[in-house]
C-alpha cells in the first residue's frame, strides 16, 4: 500500500497479483453489533499502519463508527514500512503493545504464513471462509498458512504505471499526451532514452527520476519469479532479470537522471512539490501518496502513462488481528468491512490504492483523476492489474529489496562502483538472512 508502503508500501512484497477470474456481486458490507468491555458497552479498537491505507482519507472510519455506535477507531501510523515491521516482531515477540488491526506488506506476507501463523487469529473461526470468492486467488492464496489458516484479508494491489509532471516536460519540450508517452517509452531503453533527452533542457535543477532505487523497484515488479523460484529456491543472485533491472538502474544514475532521492525520507518529501524530479515510478498506491506530498499546488501539474515494458505490481498489503489483541472479534468484522468491495472501490477513488477485491474491480473501471490531470486511472491500472504476473513469494522478498536498494543509493549518492555495491548487497544479504 508503499509504500514501504507508501508509502509504501514497498516491496514491498513487489508482490504481483494477477487480478483476473469472474465479477462479482458486491457482498454486504454491514456487520453484526461488536461485544463490549468498556462502560456504557463501548469498545475501542487500535489499527496499526504503515504508509497510506486511505482508510482516514476515504472518511470509512468515521462511516464505520456511525454505522456501529459503539466503536470508535484509533489509527497509529509509521510512514517506514522498515521500521513498522521492525517494531511489529518486537512486540510479537514480547505478546505487548500490539493493535487490535495490524497491517502486513505483501512483502512480509510470506513469512507471517511460513514462520509465525501461531501469532495471528486464524479468521475462519469467524466465518472468514466464506469471503474467499470476494478477492483474486493469487491475493487469498498468499495469506494462507500451511494448514489452510486465514490469516489475514487483503486490502489492495500495486499495479505499476509511470506518473510525470506535464508542466515540466513542457518546459524541457517533450511530449505530454500520456498515449504519446506510451508509444515513446513503450520500453525501458525507450524510457531512458527520453531521459537524457529531458536531462538535455531540465527545468532548473530537476531530475529525469526521483532514485534509481525506484527504477529498480518498478521494473522488478514486472517478474514473476525476482528473489525465489517457485521450489522456494533463493536464485536472486543468477536471475537474469534483476540483473537486468539492477543494470538499467546503474545505467540512469552513470546518466545523470536520478534526483539522488531515498524514498520515503524528508527531502524525498518535499521534491514532490519542489518539482524536483519529472517522472516517477508510479505503483496505484503512490497516487495518494503524489497528492498529499505535492499538495493543491500540484493539482493539473501530474499525469499517469502506461508503464514501459509490459505490466507488473510493486505492493499492496493485508489486514490481520493478532492473537494477543483485544478485541479479535470486533477487529475482525472492521477488517471485514474494509476490505469489502464498496470500502476497497471508495479507498480507490479517494486515494488511489487499487482493489484486491474482483466486485470493486469492475466499479472502479471508469474512474478518473481530476488531480492527474483527467488521467483514466480506472483503465490504465485495471488493465495493469489483469496483465501483472502472479508473483513467487518468498519469506525474505522484502529484505532482499532492500538491500538491493540500498546498493544502488550507494551507486548514486556516494559513487561507489557498481560491482563492489553489488558485492555489499550480496553481504547484506547474507547477513539478513543469518
Amino acid at each position: 500500500m508503499p509504500t514501504t508502503r507508501a508509502a509504501a508500501r514497498a516491496v514491498l512484497r513487489l508482490g504481483a497479483v494477477a487480478l483476473a477470474g469472474s465479477l462479482l456481486a458486491a457482498c454486504g458490507s454491514g456487520t453484526s453489533g461488536t461485544a463490549s468491555d468498556g462502560a456504557g458497552g463501548k469498545v475501542t479498537l487500535t489499527v496499526d499502519l504503515f504508509g497510506s491505507f486511505g482508510y482516514k482519507e476515504a472518511g470509512l472510519y468515521a462511516e464505520y463508527e456511525k454505522l456501529h455506535p459503539n466503536v470508535t477507531i484509533k489509527q497509529s501510523d509509521t510512514q517506514d514500512e522498515a521500521d513498522y515491521w521492525k517494531s511489529l516482531q518486537t512486540r510479537l515477540a514480547g505478546g505487548g503493545g500490539l493493535a487490535d488491526v495490524q497491517g502486513i506488506e505483501v512483502g512480509r506476507i510470506a513469512s507471517v504464513t511460513q514462520q509465525q501463523a501461531e501469532r495471528f487469529e486464524d479468521l475462519r473461526k469467524y466465518g472468514a471462509d466464506s469471503l474467499k470468492d470476494r478477492f483474486a486467488e493469487a491475493k487469498w492464496a498468499a495469506a494462507a498458512g500451511k494448514n489452510g489458516e486465514v490469516l489475514a484479508l487483503g486490502t489492495d494491489v500495486g499495479p505499476e504505471a509511470l506518473c510525470y509532471r506535464t508542466d515540466l516536460f513542457a518546459e524541457a519540450g517533450l511530449p505530454t499526451d500520456r498515449a504519446e508517452l506510451a508509444k515513446r517509452w513503450s520500453t525501458w531503453d525507450g524510457y531512458l532514452d527520453l531521459g537524457r533527452q529531458y536531462k538535455a533542457k531540465a527545468p532548473g535543477k530537476s531530475a529525469w527520476i526521483d532514485s534509481v532505487g525506484s527504477l529498480y523497484s518498478i521494473m522488478i515488479g514486472q517478474e514473476k519469479e525476482r528473489y525465489y523460484d517457485a521450489s522456494g529456491a533463493l536464485i536472486w543472485e543468477t536471475n537474469p532479470p534483476l540483473k537486468a533491472a539492477w543494470n538499467a538502474s546503474v545505467e540512469a544514475s552513470r546518466d545523470g537522471l536520478s534526483a539522488k532521492l531515498d524514498q520515503w525520507s524528508p527531502q524525498w518529501n518535499q521534491a514532490f512539490a519542489a518539482g524536483s524530479f519529472a517522472t516517477i515510478p508510479c505503483p496505484a498506491w503512490m497516487l495518494g501518496y503524489i497528492k498529499g506530498q505535492a499538495g493543491e499546488t500540484g493539482k493539473g501539474k501530474w499525469d499517469v502513462a502506461p508503464l514501459p515494458g509490459g505490466a507488473g505490481n510493486w505492493g499492496g498489503a493485508y489486514l490481520a488481528v493478532p492473537r494477543a489483541a483485544k478485541h479479535k472479534k470486533e477487529a475482525y468484522e472492521l477488517v471485514t468491512w474494509l476490505t469489502a468491495p464498496e470500502q476497497q472501490a471508495k479507498v480507490f477513488t479517494a486515494q488511489g490504492n487499487f482493489p484486491s477485491a474482483t466486485a470493486a474491480i469492475a466499479e472502479v473501471a471508469g474512474t478518473t483523476d481530476p488531480y492527474f490531470n483527467g488521467a483514466p486511472i480506472g483503465k490504465i491500472f485495471g488493465d495493469a492489474a489483469k496483465a501483472a504476473p502472479v508473483q513467487v513469494l518468498g519469506v525474505h522478498d522484502q529484505n532482499i529489496s532492500q538491500q538491493i536498494t540500498n546498493a544502488l543509493s550507494e551507486v548514486e549518492r556516494k559513487g561507489l562502483a557498481p560491482d563492489k555495491a553489488w558485492e555489499n548487497a550480496k553481504k547484506g544479504v547474507a547477513n539478513t538472512l543469518g
